[in-house]
């Protein structure tokens, strides 16, 4: 009889994992050549099986997280692997990479904020064309998301991620010799067809992420939008007096060559390979975790799923029984929050030039006279700039503080309330610009708080065969959201700032609703 067939088996791979760690197959061998003379010797119940050596308590706490995927049956799955390898240099360098990715997705939004003026200087562009070149980025991103959800779950997350990356540096590149008005809209919606990856490169950082850990490595990957922003506006400091807007462009797509390069070293998501039924490219994978983590390989057979490659990323698969409730709820959590993110940079610069008092704004206040001058953005224009930018760390930190203790659904509950807050103090008529600027700094930094909960519990909620495809379809809605927002924040507001801000304060309690009606909390839960 075979020592796989005897009782005993459980206890001598055990054994082998705790305290052999790969380096005793010889000694297990002779162990498992006893078991086999005794199996031979007689095979009554009350033979005793050899004994095996005591384990020390050190060495049982300290290869505790080696063995945690063992199960007795001599299989475990990605998540047991993933979770007992840890956090180490393994995923130092895809946060960096990732981060990477999101620096010059960030810089490539920010640039809309810089290139409206500078082409209205260029060309004598009236309003409504400056901020259509906005509008057809944002319809490029909403038009793309779930195509590249779609393509990251057939086809794999790097493959998508290594494409954007290209055709976003290529189109990026070419929006800086556009000739015309024409030539740079259709070039910027292309440019925001490829930013529509973007959010895949999450997919692929939180599959490889323990799951004590996911939460706040996934919020932290925002400070890296942080830096793209801050990075883009000191960048444009330097450059638009000399180079203008074309050599700002050009030179912004450095980042995105950057990630090409460094994307050969990306891995494939072993979660996706076992999807696909890969079981050996998804064990090269994690063997590759185990070496650069200094953590040993666990030991017996990967289960993976046996999924049709047809089955896997098809948007309709969102909207079966089990997932339908939950897909909805978080669409318009994800519209809501691209609504009000959008809604409050936009805001800024409307209560800002209502010369510094919330009840001033009206139709007829000349704070919005509609004038043809060219003036540039000046030095002090982009300081503000940086500062609204770095209101986003606070809500960063503030998220990473509560995501763990309160779990993912009461956080982002409970910073759209704040969100809630803040917006209803700006009912406060007040003209003290720091009071305003207070407010201001507030709500974004916490509704930024918001977006990076809702990154790290939609990936998580999601089985590996649609989980690209869910965050791609919520990243769509999100762009959706942001393109019906100016019509509030610089259209409404011009009416009645009590009306512009209460349609935010609304929407965001309609938000904390259906946070808190989601079906499924995924803080500590296995990604399936």
């Amino acid at each position: 009889m075979r020592a796989e067939e005897t009782n005993e088996t459980p206890s001598l791979l055990y054994y082998w994992n705790v305290k052999m760690s790969g380096k005793v197959r010889a000694t297990y061998n002779e162990l498992d050549g006893e078991n086999k003379s005794f199996d031979g010797a007689g095979s009554s119940s009350d033979s005793a099986p050899p004994s095996l050596p005591s384990l020390d308590p050190g060495a049982q706490i300290e290869m505790s997280a080696a063995v945690a995927g063992v199960v007795p049956d001599d299989t475990f799955t990605v998540d047991q692997a993933v979770n007992a390898l840890g956090f180490g240099k393994f995923q130092v360098k895809l946060s960096l990479i990732t981060g990477l990715c999101w620096m010059a997705d960030s810089m490539e939004m920010m640039i809309l904020a810089i290139l409206g003026p500078a082409l209205h200087c260029h060309w004598h562009l009236p309003e409504w064309k400056q901020a259509f070149l906005t509008t057809a980025v944002f319809i490029g991103m909403m038009l793309s998301s779930a195509f590249w959800g779609h393509l990251s779950d057939k086809y794999g997350r790097k493959r998508s991620l290594r494409m954007a990356g290209v055709l976003l540096a290529y189109w990026g590149l070419l929006s800086a010799f556009a000739p015309t008005y024409t030539w740079i809209v259709l070039l910027r919606g292309l440019v925001g067809f490829a930013i529509g990856c973007v959010p895949q490169s999450v997919t692929l950082y939180a599959e490889f992420l323990p799951a004590h850990q996911r939460g706040k490595c996934v919020v932290l990957l925002d400070c890296f939008w942080a830096m793209g922003a801050c990075a883009e506006v000191i960048l444009a400091l330097w450059v638009m007096p000399t180079l203008g807007w074309s050599g700002l462009l050009a030179l912004s797509i450095i980042p995105l060559v950057l990630f090409v390069i460094v994307c050969q070293w990306l891995p494939e998501s072993a979660r996706f390979h076992a999807a696909s039924g890969d079981s050996e490219k998804a064990m090269a994978t994690l063997q590759k975790i185990a070496e650069e983590n200094g953590k040993p390989m666990l030991l017996g057979r990967l289960i993976v799923d046996d999924v049709a490659q047809m089955n896997r990323g098809r948007i309709r698969d969102l909207l079966v029984p089990d997932l339908k409730w939950t897909t909805l709820l978080l669409w318009f959590i994800w519209s809501s929050c691209a609504f009000c993110y959008y809604g409050i940079v936009l805001m800024t610069t409307e209560l800002f030039e209502a010369q510094g008092s919330l009840c001033s704004i009206s139709g007829t206040d000349p704070a919005f006279t509609c004038t043809a001058d060219c003036r540039p953005l000046s030095s002090s224009d982009y300081l503000d700039l940086l500062w609204t930018t770095l209101a986003e760390f606070p809500g960063i930190f503030f998220t990473i503080l509560v995501i763990e203790r309160l779990g993912r659904k009461t956080t982002m509950a409970l910073e759209f309330g704040i969100f809630v807050v803040a917006v209803v103090l700006l009912f406060i008529c007040t003209s003290n610009r720091t009071w305003l600027t207070i407010i201001l700094f507030v709500a974004r930094g916490i509704i930024s708080g918001v977006f990076q909960a809702a990154y790290v519990y939609t990936p998580e909620v999601y089985p590996t065969s649609l989980r690209a495809v869910g965050v791609g379809t919520c990243s769509g809605m999100a762009r959706f959201g942001a393109m019906l927002t100016p019509v509030i924040a610089q259209v409404l507001i011009r009416t009645s700032v009590h009306l512009a801000t209460a349609t935010y304060g609304l929407v965001a309690i309609m938000a904390i609703a259906a946070a808190l009606l989601l079906p499924i909390e995924t803080r500590g839960r296995a990604m399936t």
